[in-house]
């Protein structure tokens, strides 16, 4: 059994799929068309509810500054490999409920529809789906029309944060970790705008996964000799 098998099938969106966000905190970053995940799934799989199929666990609200609330859903995401389901592939998503804009505060009536696509893409995500996006330097692992197939992915400085990355396309986190960022910055009684300003951004939505998983590991630490 190839066990790269769905992770190299699914890894490389077709360009039409893909598009460059504009505008925003997010200006840069490549949007993924949520639509493409499920031909991918029908394509490995078969028809929803037939080769594969998804579970919602959970839905929930949670309050965030200035007035903001955000929403979230949990998901048990199943696939039909070799005529046997799979263990659930949990998947967490989240998306605004009520933000605050430049008039005042809007209230999305979509936003549980919203957190249910991410968190059907974070679920597709463990299986290697659009991998080449989320994690560019490895292309040329298996890529056979690049020429340097074994070559190391060269470094490059991450301007918003103090260290060297092989990351060549910086993904941004999530509403769910921006959620937990938020409760240990609290819980640990930590100086928000001094940790923020480490990573030389002014809130925690505008980091990289990068930044959110050092950040992480520190306030865990912090939270745990406290």
């Amino acid at each position: 059994m190839d066990n790269l098998a769905i992770y190299n099938a699914t890894r490389k969106p077709p360009q039409n799929a893909l598009k460059t966000i504009k505008g925003g905190r997010l200006s840069g970053y490549t949007d993924i068309n949520p639509m493409w995940r499920i031909k991918a799934l029908t394509e490995q799989f078969g028809p929803c509810g037939i080769g594969w199929k998804y579970i919602i666990t959970k839905q929930w609200l949670e309050e965030g500054a200035n007035g903001e609330i955000a929403a979230f859903t949990n998901i048990e995401l199943y696939i039909k490999w070799n005529g046997e389901w799979s263990e659930a592939i949990p998947g967490t998503g989240g998306s605004a409920f009520v933000t605050k804009e430049r008039s005042g505060l809007y209230t999305s009536d979509e936003c549980f529809k919203m957190a249910l696509t991410d968190a059907i893409s974070v679920a597709c995500k463990s299986l290697g789906m659009a991998a080449d996006i989320y994690w560019e330097s490895d292309r040329t692992k298996y890529d056979t029309q690049e020429k340097q197939s074994n070559a190391e992915p060269p470094k490059t400085t991450n301007k918003k944060f103090n260290k060297d990355t092989t990351t060549a396309i910086p993904i941004p986190i999530n509403q769910s970790e921006v959620m937990i960022l938020e409760g240990l910055i609290k819980k640990t009684g930590t100086d928000k705008e001094k940790f923020l300003a480490y990573y030389k951004v002014d809130k925690p939505e505008q980091m990289t996964k990068e930044m959110y998983e050092h950040a992480l590991a520190v306030l865990k630490k912090k939270n745990t000799t406290a």
